[in-house]
């Protein structure tokens, strides 16, 4: 298996020095850049197409969330991980939203960092348990009063794209609905783009975001 290949993006020197250092001694992982704004993070994942960036998201410049919306628009197989030590809503889901599959804060542990960029890697998502947290008391009472099935007609889902969703919003793999749909892989795979097409979205992460804040799962 080829090492993941990872950009990291701080604007504090000492503190990315130490990331670099955690990161680099880490097997199956290759730090291939360090940028020290988002301005700089957008510059040199062009020039170096990393796999996964390791995304602050208040730096100089341009900040994290501008230079994830860049990324995912310029550089779309190169996936975003925001580290961050803000931990409030409106940052959660303006990062989110912006594209990055992945929201962690400064004092997460070394196990949960490297599963985070290798699930990055592989297209899924992962969140601190926190962020979580926030993220269900916030979408619990986000939802508008209408039904699931109103809502699908109004983004053109059908019945089992509706399945997909709310499976996917459950963290389900491919693999997972394939199972419990009892359909090939290359159907879920097939739905799931139909899925994010319709959407209008970029990953699961924003689908499940998508699918509660409209009240369709």
């Amino acid at each position: 298996m080829n090492s993941i290949r990872l950009l990291v993006a701080d604007d504090q020197p000492a503190f990315r020095d130490g990331l670099v250092a955690l990161l680099s001694a880490l097997d199956g992982i290759e730090v291939v850049a360090e940028a020290e704004n988002g301005a700089d993070a957008v510059r040199r994942a062009h020039a170096t197409h990393p796999d996964v960036v390791l995304m602050d998201l208040r730096m100089p410049t341009l900040d994290g969330v501008a230079a994830t919306r860049q990324l995912r628009a310029e550089l779309p197989s190169t996936r975003i991980v925001v580290l961050t030590t803000f931990d409030d809503d409106d940052s959660i889901l303006d990062a989110i939203r912006a594209g990055a599959v992945g929201y962690l804060l400064k004092d997460t542990g070394a196990h949960d960092l490297q599963v985070a960029i290798r699930k990055a890697a592989e297209g899924e998502s992962f969140l601190s348990a926190s962020v979580v947290t926030r993220l269900v008391h916030r979408l619990s009472g986000a939802s508008p009063p209408q039904s699931a099935s109103s809502s699908a007609g109004r983004f053109g889902l059908t019945a089992r794209e509706l399945d997909v969703l709310g499976l996917i919003s459950r963290g389900a793999t491919n693999k997972d609905i394939a199972r419990h749909l009892d359909l090939a892989e290359g159907t879920v795979k097939n739905h799931v783009s139909s899925v994010f097409a319709k959407l209008g979205v970029t990953d699961r992460l924003q689908a499940a975001l998508a699918a509660r804040e409209h009240g369709l799962v």
